[in-house]
């Protein structure tokens, strides 16, 4: 078995693009071997913001041999009337390389059993790598030169090699060789004789080239500067990833600023350090945010203060803006903002901001009322939930609402579970982060998603494949996520209602919207439980209790009866339409009055797995009623009143799940 290596030397990569790029050379490669039957033991792709490097382990040397049978000519028309060949037989023979001895007639056809040459695998290389290349897609693609061909970043060389030869390709307007290039400022033209020392030949030159060891690196790394200072470090995904894709070879370097800019909310501090200049902040022990924070730089050396220098002048302008800002913003108190709302369109006919305001208030005021809670801190931070989205500093920083407002709300002097409600009613910020803890964050931020999916759907712009128009998937995956991590009792359905009455444009949407809850709890919850199961309890409308659902869930996963399945599905089969009531002086059978006496003995009290248990104990009385009576009699009355029966039994079985979906 063999190894063959792919390197892409370019210009430095847009960090959002490598990871997609990552993920298509490698369905690229596995593809092209699987669909040429070209045996390998595995795809590995790496990369730096300079190089994308593919590392095909176990290539055979080439295709295997196949035998293959070629369908010919009817057999009359192949041979004459003596059994020599005509001219179409000649000319398959001669096609498929074989002589008259070697066809074979078989159901009046004539057949040639012929072998096809396994293709090397070097020259399958050379003509399928160009290809899945041009395939790559991604943003912003562009020329350069005289080229047509667009990509990420100009391309300045290809290395291609097949253990220690090279397998000659070109990739736009770059012809391959076994020469790559380390870090800008270390070794260049490294003759790379075989796959085996890319790796380590690269690490020489400065060049960390699997992402994951980069990683690794700035992990360990911030860790070591953050133990020196005995601080800690919150280092999140995102941020992990971006740095390692904007760097070959990571140095860390800590750097401060002054304490004096620790007067500002520390939301605002970590953002400029985080989301504008990629740095990593560190932490007290206690938690407290210090002026201090980490660098990776892409560097080689150990002279530090110019970096030092450059990172404080950068972060101290930024850190500026923002004591302005915060200065300016608490000059009045927080509510005084909320007028300013007026001004700000929420979005096109839906109102301003001002007027979803006043509709979060009285949403508010619903779910408390359908959770029994009564609290004025829930309406007074409804009230105020989104006056920051009127101040300078959400304005610079977006990403910051609701925590600058928590924090005026308590320089304003408002109650803390005010100020904290504000801050959580945007919770969960994503699919991991946590949900609202207080009854105020809980409540008003359900009451706001349910009004922004609302307004969405009423405005014809529900989410597609590639569109989710203000982030509602995630939006009522919060609400469900709420709900069922807080045990919330609350009927979704009725809120829909209430939701879209108090829109200014009214529209029929109450279904559509159920529908896309139901998905949304679907795709949660698909992680613990069945995807058929999940499907299946959704008859009965999740979203009139989303605890209750979870609940059936986790009865059916526990297992249900094949003879209840089968029962249950022969009943939903045979109730083609709706029944009226049962009438018990025409039963004429026993098998009725038994299931009729059986069905009234099933109650739901609250305890699906107790339920389950007494729709199994009646089986055998359902069974039995089926062999011993037919439901379809000729007498319409009997027949009719056998439907009835049949009806309140499904009515027993709807109430936990559509068994025909199990």
């Amino acid at each position: 078995m063999s190894k063959y290596l792919l390197e892409i030397g370019v210009e430095e990569l847009p960090y959002k693009f490598i990871p997609m790029a990552i993920s298509q050379l490698k369905t690229g490669f596995e593809t092209f071997l699987n669909d040429n039957n070209v045996k390998f033991d595995k795809v590995n792709v790496m990369a730096t913001p300079r190089r994308l490097a593919v590392i095909v382990d176990g290539i055979a040397a080439s295709q295997p041999d196949v035998e293959k049978v070629v369908k010919g000519p009817i057999a009359k028309v192949a041979f004459d009337e003596n059994g020599n060949l005509t001219k179409a037989g000649e000319g398959f023979a001669n096609k498929n390389g074989v002589g008259k001895d070697e066809l074979f007639v078989e159901d009046n056809y004539v057949y040639a059993k012929i072998e096809i040459k396994g293709k090397n695998t070097k020259d399958l290389l050379q003509e399928n790598v160009p290809q899945i290349f041009s395939k790559l897609q991604g943003p912003h693609f562009m020329r350069w030169g005289s080229n047509d061909v667009k990509f990420s970043r100009p391309i300045r060389w290809v290395l291609s090699i097949l253990d220690s030869e090279e397998v000659k390709i070109r990739i736009i307007d770059k012809d391959s060789s076994n020469i790559t290039n380390g870090h800008r400022f270390s070794t260049q033209n490294i003759v790379i004789n075989n796959p085996d020392e890319y790796v380590d030949k690269l690490r020489d030159a400065h060049v960390i080239v699997c992402p994951e060891e980069r990683k690794a690196r700035i992990i360990e790394l911030t860790q070591k500067e953050a133990d020196k200072l005995n601080a800690v470090t919150k280092i999140s995904d995102d941020l992990l990833e971006e740095v390692t894709f904007i760097c070959e070879y990571p140095v860390a370097v800590t750097c401060n600023f002054d304490e004096a800019y620790l007067t500002i909310p520390q939301e605002v501090a970590v953002t400029v350090m985080e989301t504008h200049q990629r740095y990593f902040a560190l932490y007290a022990k206690d938690g407290k945010l210090t002026n201090k924070f980490v660098t990776i730089t892409n560097y080689i050396g150990d002279e530090f203060e110019n970096i030092k220098a450059g990172n404080l002048r950068v972060i101290k302008a930024r850190l500026d803006d923002a004591v302005f800002f915060f200065n300016e913003d608490t000059k009045k108190p927080l509510e005084a903002y909320v007028e300013n709302l007026k001004g700000m369109t929420f979005q096109k006919g839906m109102g301003s901001v001002y007027d979803k305001t006043q509709r979060i208030v009285k949403l508010s005021e619903k779910i408390s009322s359908a959770l029994g809670v009564s609290k004025p801190s829930i309406k007074r931070t409804a009230e105020l939930c989104k006056a920051d989205l009127a101040t300078n500093l959400v304005f610079e920083f977006t990403e910051l609402q609701g925590f600058i407002g928590a924090d005026y709300a308590r320089v304003a002097g408002e109650a803390t579970e005010v100020s904290e409600g504000i801050k959580e009613h945007y919770f969960p910020l994503n699919a991991d982060s946590e949900t609202a803890r207080s009854i105020e964050g809980q409540i008003v931020g359900i009451a706001d998603k349910i009004d922004t999916i609302c307004a969405v759907f009423v405005s014809g712009k529900k989410p597609t494949g590639s569109s989710d128009p203000l982030g509602v998937r995630r939006a009522a995956l919060g609400i469900i996520k709420t709900i069922l991590e807080h045990d919330l009792k609350l009927n979704v359905s009725e809120l829909i209602d209430e939701a879209l009455a108090l829109l200014p444009v009214q529209k029929d949407v109450k279904k559509d919207v159920e529908e896309f809850f139901t998905q949304r709890a679907i795709i949660l919850l698909n992680g613990d439980y069945s995807k058929n199961i999940l499907e299946a309890c959704s008859a009965k409308n999740p979203c009139s209790d989303f605890c209750d659902y979870v609940e059936r869930v986790k009865a059916v996963s526990a297992g249900v009866d094949e003879k209840l399945v089968e029962n249950a599905n022969r009943v939903f089969r045979i109730l083609k339409e709706e029944a009226g009531s049962v009438d018990t002086s025409l039963f004429v059978n026993d098998a009725e009055k038994a299931l009729y006496d059986a069905i009234q003995g099933v109650e739901f009290d609250g305890d699906y797995v107790k339920y389950l248990q007494d729709l199994t104990k009646i089986n055998s009385v359902v069974t039995k009623f089926f062999d011993d009576v037919l439901v379809m009699d000729k007498d319409e009355k009997i027949k009719n009143n056998r439907l009835a029966l049949l009806k309140s039994l499904r009515n027993k079985y709807i109430i936990f799940t559509d068994f025909a979906k199990l």
